[in-house]
Formats: C-alpha cells, structure tokens, sequence
C-alpha cells in the first residue's frame, strides 16, 4: 500500500488544495495509514518548451513533493547534457530513444512512480505511459499524467512573435507530419493523429500508433506491464488545446 503513498498526496493536493488542509495535516493523516516507512522514489518528466529545472514550473512541482514527502527520492528528466538540450528535445528528436534512454537510468536507479508534468504547449503524455509499457523491471507502480493527450494532437496553435524553433515546427508538419523524415525527426509529428486519415496514422507514426496499440496484432503482452494507478488530469481554463 505504500506504493500509493506519493500519489494519494499528490491527488489530496490537487483536489483538496492547500487551502482547506495543512502540510503537517496531510502528513500526519498519511503516517497514521502507513506509518513510518519510506516512501515510493518520484520519477518527474516534464512536458513540451519546459525543462527538468524550470524553478516556475517543474521545480515547484519537485519542491512541494519534497515538502509533503519527507526523504523522498526525485529524480527529474533531463534528455541531453544540459537544460538547453532538454528544452530542445522537447521539439526534435526521437521518442522512442528518449523513452529508452530513461528506460536505462530507471533501471539503473531502481526506481519508481513517475507523475508526467504536461504543460505550456501541446504535448501528449504518451512518451510517460511508454515507459510503463515498455519497461518491465523495475515496474512502475503510479503515473499521474496532468493535462497530456492520451490520444494525440491534430493541429498546432499559433507561434508566438519571433518563435524560430515553433515556426520550423509548424513547416515541418505542413510539409508532412506522416513524411518518415518528419516522423524520425520532429516529436510533435509522433503524436500527430489525424482523425480523417486512420489508415495513414496507422501505418506511419513511429510511436504514438504502438503505445495505443492501433496497429494490426496488437501488443498484448503490454498488458503484463500494467501500472497499479493511472490519474490523468484536464484543465478547464486551456486555451492553448482542446482536449477530447
């Protein structure tokens, strides 16, 4: 039951509010429940234009868990050598070797529940529940997923003034989202589902399309590697998406 421990607080958070429930209420409430044991190590991986160590945005996520989590392992993702690197990664590249490579140090740590912070941009939280999928040992036991589209995107919002890295995205996937270079190469066209052409995604998106099982012969052994939880979030006042 202790597995639950950071996703019940998590979930009491963000339901609840701080307003209504103390931090020493919160602990001394789970404590009573589990009791002094140490609690599940935290897995965070952040979403599309936000990075591992974003103070404003993923870094406040971190720093409440830690704050309502005593001794709590985090580990937060970074994909590259550097915070401009993670940012980038966010944009180009190729899912599938992003989920490997945290495959490798989850493994390597031993870790973990992963909570998948989704926000700013449109941006599917796929790449978070592959790595439950696709990742066995060790297995995770929580994934709490804020504001990800499960389902994928079709379409992109307006770029900002003077957006290079947006206005190279937006070309790409008018050029061809389903295009193999644009598919190896741009990570909004891996989520890229397009409701009016299923038999296109289908055979061409290198990711999204495995992760939800549309292909022919279904990857059914994704079933052994099944989460204890799954909490997926939607925001009311997203003006940047619409979520289905």
């Amino acid at each position: 039951m202790i597995a639950n421990y950071a996703f019940v607080i998590t979930f009491l958070l963000l339901s609840i509010g701080s307003a209504t429930i103390t931090t020493n209420s919160v602990r001394q409430f789970l404590q009573k429940i589990f009791g002094n044991v140490e609690p599940t190590p935290i897995v965070l991986w952040h979403g599309m234009g936000d990075s591992c160590c974003n103070p404003l945005s993923l870094g406040r996520i971190e720093k409440l868990l830690r704050k309502n989590i005593p001794n709590v392992y985090i580990y937060s993702v970074m994909i590259g050598s550097n915070v401009v690197m993670d940012t980038e990664h966010g944009f180009f590249g190729n899912v599938n070797d992003q989920v490997a490579e945290l495959m490798t140090v989850v493994q390597a740590l031993g870790l973990y529940m992963l909570c998948a912070i989704v926000q700013q941009v449109i941006l599917s939280a796929a790449p978070k529940r592959a790595v439950a999928q696709r990742c066995p040992v060790p297995s995770m036991k929580n994934l709490i997923s804020l504001g990800g589209q499960h389902q994928g995107v079709f379409g992109l919002p307006l770029c900002p003034a003077k957006s290079y890295i947006c206005d190279r995205v937006r070309n790409l996937l008018e050029w061809g989202a389903y295009v193999g270079f644009v598919q190896n190469t741009l990570v909004q066209a891996q989520y890229w589902h397009d409701p009016l052409d299923e038999a296109t995604y289908r055979q061409n998106s290198i990711f999204l399309a495995d992760i939800n099982n549309e292909r022919v012969g279904f990857y059914f052994f994704f079933k052994t590697f099944l989460i204890t939880k799954f909490m997926t979030t939607s925001f009311d006042d997203n003006v940047v998406n619409i979520q289905k």
